[in-house]
């Protein structure tokens, strides 16, 4: 979806919102995440994408571990756990109707370790939000979020600065960062290997309700 361009995406949310497609969430956990889905349908319908290659992985949240990496969507965007062909033998069925368009997730069996190792042994550079480094943060539920004007705080949630990175990047009102001094590939990859959770449960908007995921996917969530 990189292809698509920046202003396009830009354009896309402004578009839905003006068209009351999506409305801005409101209150303490308000999340601008809805807006990713309306952007990304109307994108697929604009230039009638077959396929669209994304970077989900089975490991990092359960709805996502029922994925196929060929993942059928229907006419509408939406996912159905029923209609996912099975993948046997590394076998492959990318066949799609009229209508229909395909998820594709080339490295869905991989895990956080895998990706962290592959970016050693191919020496990738990759943003440094990904690294330990100071910034003004907020306690929350036990979390500590990316201090902003895009974030709702109460007078209670006053902001400190703290040595923080963040394993999962996605939206400021729904993604929280984790303590480290990690500020080194060889220290996230020791840090990987002590993590108890995945990288998505910094993500507060998977925990709204036991199938918050599920959910997304359903309504067209990439």
């Amino acid at each position: 979806m990189e292809s698509l361009g920046l202003e396009l995406i830009v354009r896309n949310v402004q578009d839905s919102i003006n068209q009351g497609k999506v409305k801005e969430e409101t209150g303490k956990y308000a999340s601008r995440n809805a807006l990713q889905t309306v952007t990304l349908l109307d994108a697929i319908e604009e230039l009638k994408f077959d396929a669209c290659i994304g970077g989900a992985r089975r490991d990092e949240e359960k709805a996502r571990a029922k994925e196929r990496i060929f993942s059928v969507r229907d006419e509408f965007g939406q996912w159905n756990a029923k209609m996912q062909r099975p993948e046997l033998f590394d076998m492959l069925n990318g066949k799609i109707n009229i209508g229909e368009n395909v998820r594709v997730f080339p490295i869905s069996n991989w895990t956080e370790l895998d990706v962290w190792n592959y970016i050693r042994e191919e020496r990738l550079e990759i943003p440094s939000i990904y690294f330990s480094h100071e910034r003004e943060i907020i306690e929350r539920d036990g979390m500590y979020w990316p201090f902003s004007p895009y974030l709702n705080t109460t007078e209670e949630e006053v902001p400190f600065r703290s040595k923080v990175r963040f394993r999962t990047v996605g939206d400021m009102t729904c993604t929280a960062a984790v303590l480290s001094e990690a500020d080194k590939l060889e220290d996230i990859i020791e840090e990987i290997l002590a993590a108890k959770i995945s990288e998505r449960g910094a993500r507060i908007d998977d925990k709204r309700s036991e199938a918050a995921m599920e959910k997304r996917k359903q309504a067209g969530y990439f």
